[in-house]
């Protein structure tokens, strides 16, 4: 580890601070690409993160590439309900960056595009489920890669 979470254009605050918290206590390095739904001092960050903003390694970006770019370019998996690929058969490594979408709408059709259909992962839930929260969903993938790591 640690490897790198970006949320693009994330929208609920609440989120946004359980991940910084998640973040703190694992290592990961989180990576929040703009426009954000909230400014990232806003009271419900900061009660949800509590003092772990100072903990974490946060970083904000105009945008996904510009994010990769400042990363040197690391293998990439967007997390989507549309994956192929279940997160724990993906083989992470260090600085990899896992990619999380809004929390209304998923990752769009171009940034879904954009990455190899093999690193289009999905978590798996039962039938008929919309999809997992954001704060959870990173924190499964999150662990997993950590665990493969011997949460060293």
């Amino acid at each position: 580890m640690p490897v790198n979470v970006v949320l693009f254009q994330p929208e609920i605050p609440p989120n946004t601070g359980n991940i910084i918290r998640l973040c703190a206590n694992t290592g990961a390095r989180l990576h929040l690409v703009r426009p954000l739904g909230f400014h990232l001092d806003a009271r419900a960050v900061r009660r949800a993160g509590l003092d772990y903003r100072e903990l974490a390694d946060v970083r904000e970006h105009g945008s996904l590439p510009e994010c990769l770019a400042s990363l040197g370019s690391p293998p990439w998996f967007a997390f989507t309900t549309r994956g192929a690929t279940r997160y724990d058969a993906v083989r992470y490594g260090d600085g990899d960056a896992l990619v999380f979408g809004p929390e209304t709408r998923g990752l769009p059709g171009e940034v879904l595009a954009a990455c190899p259909a093999e690193r289009r992962v999905v978590i798996p839930m039962r039938p008929g489920a919309r999809s997992l929260n954001l704060s959870n969903a990173v924190s499964v993938a999150v662990y997993e890669a950590w665990r493969q790591a011997g949460f060293g």
